[in-house]
């Protein structure tokens, strides 16, 4: 069969190829069963699985008791070989005597290999597909025409074509895999770069909205501002994206843990700034004084603005969204907590995958990496991060870090 070159759009088509075969047959358990008993059973000295094609023979695994000399690998020019007629026929052939057969008497294939006994039966896969023969051969005559062994030859021929079949759809599942695991690195790759060379005309943008919002036109200004809001969303976008590309072409989002004094005070910014961006929602932020906590300073603030934020969007504005941060023993406990609709239980096993977003999402919000960030932080500070939500309490995100040094 054809190779068939790779297209970055489709998967892999199993191809099969003369060397792919010799390793394929020799790999199959079965078959030097099938061979020695093909052999003990009938007395012939030579048994073997040959790949047949237009052009060549090949042996894929061979049962060699007569000093044939041929091994697996091994090629036969395709004309010296009765497997070319039999391949022609799609029928056996099948001989007892060479030297007294009416048909075969003076044929190439025993004065080539001075034979005297000869069996090949064609093995055909189911779509049809040409593999080649189970033969046998000797320099004696032997009895091979009998139904018996002719019955045997086509059972063991039928049952390699099922396990070459098997092979190729076990290996045409690995290559697909391959496939799909080496588009999946290219897309991220392609994600982290192209997020990478965005920062630079971002920050030129963002440069430009600060100049303009010290504009003495009030209009100018408000104009300066809104640039500057968009880009500030448009670069937590960005660090969204390349959070997760991070995350998914590595082991995760790396943290950098040091001994942080004044957590608590970092939370309080988190919480400041979000409350400045959505000022209709009210904050209850229980942030008491934490003492030395050994964490990722910056990586916290990120898990908690992306819960608070996500917590600020999706929840009511009827109640406020509480913000909780205590310590368990070991481990730093944070909290977000809002009111609205609920979770459902078919939601809530998705709310952490990449990219997913509830129908309910207006148009133009995030990408939905938020959450998928979140659970990547927690479990680079080896934590664990758990939603519940319930008509009664609202929703609650609550992330477990341990803290010791």
């Amino acid at each position: 069969m054809p190779s068939v070159p790779l297209d970055v759009n489709s998967p892999p088509v199993a191809v099969v190829d003369m060397d792919i075969d010799v390793a394929m047959v020799s790999q199959l358990a079965s078959v030097p069963t099938i061979l020695k008993l093909i052999c003990q059973n009938t007395g012939l000295g030579f048994a073997a699985v040959a790949k047949v094609t237009d052009n060549e023979w090949t042996a894929c695994a061979v049962e060699d008791r007569i000093n044939f000399g041929l091994k697996a690998g091994g090629q036969l020019p395709l004309t010296t070989t009765l497997c070319y007629e039999s391949r022609a026929a799609r029928q056996p052939i099948v001989v007892d005597r060479f030297s007294t057969d009416p048909v075969y008497e003076g044929h190439i294939t025993p004065t080539t290999y001075r034979l005297e006994s000869y069996i090949s039966v064609p093995i055909v896969l189911s779509n049809g597909f040409y593999f080649g023969n189970l033969c046998g051969i000797d320099r004696r005559a032997v009895k091979v025409s009998d139904s018996w062994t002719l019955d045997m030859f086509k059972v063991f021929a039928s049952l390699i074509a099922l396990q070459i079949e098997k092979a190729i759809g076990q290996q045409q599942i690995q290559d697909e895999l391959a496939f799909e695991k080496a588009r999946g690195s290219l897309r991220e790759e392609f994600i982290a770069v192209l997020g990478h060379d965005l920062r630079n005309p971002l920050s030129a943008v963002s440069a430009s909205g600060q100049y303009l919002e010290q504009h003495s036109d009030p209009t100018i200004a408000r104009i300066g501002q809104r640039i500057r809001a968009s880009t500030k969303r448009m670069t937590s976008l960005i660090d969204d994206v390349m959070d997760y590309a991070r995350s998914r072409l590595g082991s995760g989002i790396a943290v950098k843990t040091e001994l942080v004094p004044d957590l608590e005070c970092r939370l309080q910014e988190v919480v400041t700034e979000l409350h400045t961006s959505f000022p209709d929602h009210a904050i209850d932020a229980r942030l008491p004084a934490l003492g030395p906590v050994t964490c990722d300073p910056a990586r916290v603030q990120q898990l908690l603005s992306n819960l608070l934020a996500n917590a600020l969007v999706h929840g009511s504005n009827r109640q406020p969204v509480v913000v909780d941060a205590h310590l368990e023993k070991t481990d730093l406990v944070l909290s977000v907590t809002n009111h609205g609709d609920v979770i459902g239980p078919e939601t809530v096993t998705k709310v952490f995958e990449p990219y997913w977003r509830p129908e309910t999402s207006a148009p133009g919000g995030g990408l939905g990496l938020g959450l998928y960030i979140c659970k990547q932080i927690v479990k680079g500070h080896r934590g664990a991060l758990d939603v519940r939500s319930t008509a009664d309490e609202g929703t609650c995100f609550t992330a477990r870090i341990p803290i010791a040094s």
